[in-house]
């Protein structure tokens, strides 16, 4: 059981910051997860597709992006080691998604169905609250970054992001984080020579 409990060492651990788990907790939940290898540019969710899974990121980069009429992709999020991403409209309501969730590099990832989820909420609370928490993080965050939208210029946007997120600005590809920000990949680059030049 050791060395199965391993594999799960991140994971639980990201869970312990939020509610205490003991030995059997443990088990229990590592018992509902699946981990897989994803390869760069593959799809976990994709449009009209229910997202019946949540995935947290065990070694690799993602994206969530939607594509509007025009065919013009918007980058949603980005998620690097430690953290989850999903369609979390299409995972919580059961819904077809609206967003393709995509590897940025190969990867590995662990998930736990919606399914799975649910049962284990119902049986031990302290996997409920986590699972609220999160979700209230998420939005918390979703509304601090409609605020920057519309608050801040295009390049007090990408200095807060810089500032925040380093190591995402370095591992992504240019186009997904101008996509990200809300900017062209032409008026990103000019804001990044502007900035070396100031420094």
């Amino acid at each position: 059981m050791k060395k199965s409990l391993n594999e799960y060492e991140n994971i639980l651990t990201n869970i312990n910051r939020y509610v205490s788990l003991n030995e059997e907790d443990e088990k229990q939940f590592c018992a509902i997860v699946r981990t897989t290898k994803v390869r760069r540019r593959q799809f976990i969710v994709q449009p009209d597709f229910v997202c019946s899974h949540q995935t947290y990121i065990l070694k690799g980069a993602f994206r969530s992006y939607f594509v509007n009429n025009e065919g013009v992709d918007h980058t949603i999020q980005f998620a690097i080691e430690d953290w989850f991403i999903s369609d979390f409209n299409s995972y919580i309501n059961q819904s077809p998604a609206s967003l393709f969730v995509e590897a940025l590099e190969d990867s590995i990832v662990q998930q736990i169905s919606y399914t799975d989820v649910e049962n284990l909420c119902r049986a031990n609370p302290k996997f409920e609250r986590f699972f609220r928490l999160v979700a209230q993080k998420s939005f918390a965050f979703s509304q601090r970054r409609v605020l920057s939208n519309l608050g801040k210029t295009a390049e007090e946007r990408y200095v807060e992001f810089e500032n925040l997120y380093p190591s995402i600005v370095k591992r992504v590809p240019q186009y997904t984080l101008a996509s990200y920000l809300g900017m062209s990949p032409e008026f990103l680059s000019k804001i990044r020579k502007r900035l070396i030049q100031k420094s």
